[in-house]
């Protein structure tokens, strides 16, 4: 009984759902994996059946506003992203997307405002980048260049931030700046693009020739690279190859401790292959780095549960209940678990 309730909980993290429940949270379920897979269209509709279901599922709704933006439907993802504002109140997600958008309209003092007021405590990794470019826009080289060049210690393998970096050296005269800048542009574009096709290679390998995957999908392992390193625990993983997982997964942590792709998924993996033990501390340290997620709190939360430490997931699946109050499962797992504390007392 222990184990089945804790499955249940587990289904309803975006990122660990193994069988969906119906309704939204199947939807969501699907959108998620659907945008991990690139195919944005198909993640949209899911979010838009989901909010046909219940048009107050923030989730969905920001979810869905994330698709529009990223398939340039940027009037729409606007107007999604201010009801789910109104629906769910501020949050520095939303006001990234909303000044992102401002940046791509060419409101360059709004996008400005925006991006800088949640800059210091960013949201997302490249909010210094387009806080860079909206500086830039608005002519004031100087700010843009020490945004690109904040952007550039936090993302070095982004090949965006140096393109636009060599060009704001450029225009201030710096010649041999620009010209580094312009060589890691090219170096880190062609890695990107090879990255890329061997994450194809890979996965096409573990569908069509499981035998042959390990080959296949060992190429894109580089010790050095903690990023290539999560993307093949992640596509190893997806396919159901958690033992192999790991090892990358493993080093990836090593290599950048404050990774929560990487924790998350290391977490994940041993949970699925059922290593309680060692799942837990992984996924604390990944539920440290994005407390705001729900996928790895109730994944905590689960892990706790199986390993029969009821005092330790009773607060983390409270935690996981006030994100997702809607989740009746992770509600009736909480529930049966006060009330063995109650009778213990």
């Amino acid at each position: 009984m222990r184990r089945a309730l804790a499955a249940a909980a587990l289904a309803v993290a975006w990122c660990a759902a193994q069988a969906p429940k119906p309704g939204i949270e199947t939807h969501l379920s699907r959108g998620a994996k659907l945008m991990q897979d690139q195919l944005i269209e198909a993640a949209a509709a899911e979010f838009e059946q989901a909010l046909k279901i219940d048009p107050s599922e923030a989730r969905a709704r920001f979810q869905y506003a994330v698709c529009l933006l990223m398939l340039g439907r940027n009037d729409e993802a606007r107007r999604e992203f201010e009801q789910t504002r109104k629906q769910a109140g501020e949050s520095p997600y939303i006001t990234y997307y909303l000044g992102r958008l401002d940046l791509l309209a060419g409101d360059f003092d709004s996008a400005v405002k925006k991006l800088r007021s949640v800059a210091d405590d960013p949201p997302f990794p490249d909010t210094a980048f387009h806080l860079g470019v909206a500086y830039l826009s608005l002519g004031d080289t100087a700010e843009g260049t020490r945004w690109l060049e904040r952007a550039a210690r936090l993302t070095p393998g982004e090949y965006r931030v140096h393109y636009r970096l060599a060009r704001a050296y450029s225009a201030s005269g710096r010649t041999e700046e620009a010209s580094r800048e312009y060589a890691l542009y090219t170096r880190y574009r062609n890695e990107q693009k090879e990255t890329e096709k061997q994450a194809r290679a890979c996965t096409e390998a573990l569908r069509t020739q499981p035998a042959a995957a390990h080959e296949v999908c060992y190429r894109m392992f580089d010790p050095n690279d903690p990023e290539k390193l999560t993307l093949l625990g992640q596509l190893l993983g997806d396919a159901g190859a958690y033992a192999d997982a790991l090892e990358p997964l493993g080093k990836a942590v090593q290599l950048d401790p404050n990774s929560y792709e990487a924790w998350h998924n290391l977490g994940l993996t041993f949970f699925r292959l059922q290593r309680y033990q060692e799942a837990r501390a992984p996924l604390e340290k990944a539920a440290a780095l994005r407390p705001e997620l729900y996928g790895p709190v109730v994944l905590l939360g689960a892990t706790l549960y199986m390993l029969g430490d009821d005092d330790a997931a009773i607060p983390v699946l409270e935690r996981a209940h006030q994100l997702n109050p809607g989740d009746a499962q992770t509600a009736a797992v909480l529930e049966k678990l006060r009330a063995a504390k109650r009778q213990k007392k």
